[in-house]
């Protein structure tokens, strides 16, 4: 008996459910300190302009310890998506990146 496995995107990793181009939401945290948002913004803006019309955007943890920092970009593709979040992850103040 053949047993057929759905097909997942996961299968092969350069699908995606993503259709490009497209406005996608880029978002990193680390702790609050001065130049957090330059450099967050500039890792991601090396590789993708920000959506028009929208604007960078934090939030700050309740204790004041951390910060998040949005930037929504025009996202060309699948490759690109993966090169921001490896330069992101590979950052030392970047404590996580969605």
């Amino acid at each position: 008996m053949d047993i057929k496995v759905p097909h997942c995107p996961i299968d092969n990793p350069e699908e995606t459910l993503l259709k490009f181009p497209c406005k996608f939401p880029v978002k990193a945290m680390g702790r609050f300190e001065k130049g957090f948002e330059a450099l967050v913004t500039k890792i991601i803006l090396t590789h993708a302009e920000m959506y028009a019309g929208e604007q960078v955007t934090t939030n700050s943890s309740g204790s004041g310890k951390f910060i998040s920092i949005t930037v929504v970009i025009e996202a060309l593709s699948k490759p690109q998506l993966d090169r921001i979040y490896q330069d992101l992850t590979d950052c030392e103040q970047v404590l996580m990146a969605l």
